[in-house]
């Protein structure tokens, strides 16, 4: 069964936010937003404005497009 596009997306931050070394909580204390709402984008729970894929995008230091490259 293939995974849907928010549930790749919120693999895909998990996957870069491990990279950084970050627990969750740090990450999302670091980019402003609650913990419960960094769990729902990276379980594919959430569906993430914009302005969120941007401030997740900076933090992690690469480009919107690049953060959907490989989905």
């Amino acid at each position: 069964m293939k995974m849907t596009l928010r549930r790749r997306f919120g693999t895909r931050i998990r996957d870069l936010r491990k990279a950084t070394g970050l627990s969750q909580e740090a990450f999302a204390d670091h980019v402003g937003f609650a913990r419960t709402y960094m769990s729902r984008i990276e379980t594919g729970g959430a569906n993430p404005s914009l302005d969120a894929i941007e401030t997740l995008a900076t933090a992690l230091r690469i480009s919107v497009a690049d953060l959907f490259s490989t989905l």
